[in-house]
């Protein structure tokens, strides 16, 4: 895997080291870091100095991109410059070589410069939301995720969402097994789903609700196959039906279903990856009840099949 990382003067520190320290540890975890390659490159070679006056030395030019997997912008200027012609040729001739294009954080302004979202949708820092409506290059933006995956095209929201949109791409890659590690390694979610909310009012428990809410999402985690009824979370939340929607949605920015859901079809991929159990029993350890069910659930979120997916993650 051969990650190609664009830095910029200014860049801040953390956006750069977020994406590397991701697939770092997928070679350290792989054991074959021979496989794996990560290079910062800019415009042109040299030197680039970061946003806290440190440098960085040793910096490719565009010719890094030529080899690689998957081609990263992790940020972009607040003042949103105008792509340059030598970034813009590098990321579009990647991609036409097959390369994913990542465009992280405000990165994502500059992906969408290049044309490649035009017609598609975006995420980007929601500081950047209305920058890049303006802009017009992308065919909506929706700022109410953590990322979106077009398959060659992924952005994804401010900062800390870029860790999750690395994460999605390495399950997406190499499988849930080498991604839930590398993100035990990190102390981090191993998977965060993209179409949670990238921006929550109250995402931390400040009251005794937002507490057994919280309680409730650890308790669903180990009791998938459970009847998990909005009346019945709510009971073990102790609170009334309504009274539990609104702090529910509060902590986790979505639906008591729609979170539900995701977590039962993270989990299914999961056994479908790392397990030989029968899709019929892991529909039924899921919560799907069915396989039919299962199916359904699993298209809609992948856009392939329960056994169509195991068979893109089994060896040889």
């Amino acid at each position: 895997m051969r990650v190609a990382i664009h830095v910029f003067d200014g860049v801040s520190l953390f956006h750069v080291a977020a994406p590397q320290m991701v697939f770092r540890e997928a070679a350290v975890v792989a054991r074959d870091p021979a496989l794996w390659s990560i290079t910062l490159w800019a415009a042109h070679s040299g030197d680039v100095e970061l946003e806290m006056g440190q440098r960085l030395s040793g910096i490719s030019g565009p010719e890094a991109t030529t080899a690689a997997d998957i081609v990263i912008v992790p940020s972009w200027p607040e003042s949103a410059p105008e792509i340059d012609d030598v970034v813009r040729s590098a990321l579009l001739d990647a991609h036409g070589r097959g390369a994913i294009i990542a465009g992280l954080c405000l990165g994502a302004i500059a992906v969408a410069d290049t044309g490649l979202l035009e017609g598609r949708g975006a995420v980007t820092h929601w500081l950047g939301t209305r920058e890049l409506e303006r802009r017009g290059r992308c065919g909506w933006v929706d700022d109410s995720v953590l990322y979106i995956d077009h398959g060659d095209v992924i952005t994804s929201a401010g900062t800390v969402s870029s860790v999750d949109a690395c994460l999605h791409l390495l399950r997406r890659l190499c499988g849930a097994d080498l991604a839930n590690r590398v993100a035990r390694r990190m102390v981090v979610a191993p998977h965060r789903d993209g179409g949670q909310a990238q921006y929550i009012e109250h995402p931390l428990a400040t009251s005794e609700s937002d507490t057994s809410v919280s309680a409730v999402l650890e308790w669903v985690i180990g009791h998938l196959d459970s009847d998990l009824s909005v009346s019945g979370l709510a009971a073990r939340a102790r609170m009334s039906r309504r009274s539990f929607l609104r702090h529910f949605r509060d902590a986790t920015g979505t639906t008591p279903a729609r979170w539900v859901t995701t977590q039962r079809v993270a989990h299914a991929r999961t056994l479908l990856e790392t397990t030989d159990l029968d899709i019929g029993l892991i529909a039924q350890r899921c919560g799907f009840g069915s396989e039919v069910t299962l199916r359904q659930n699993f298209v809609a979120r992948f856009g392939v099949s329960p056994s169509v997916h195991r068979n893109q993650f089994r060896p040889g």
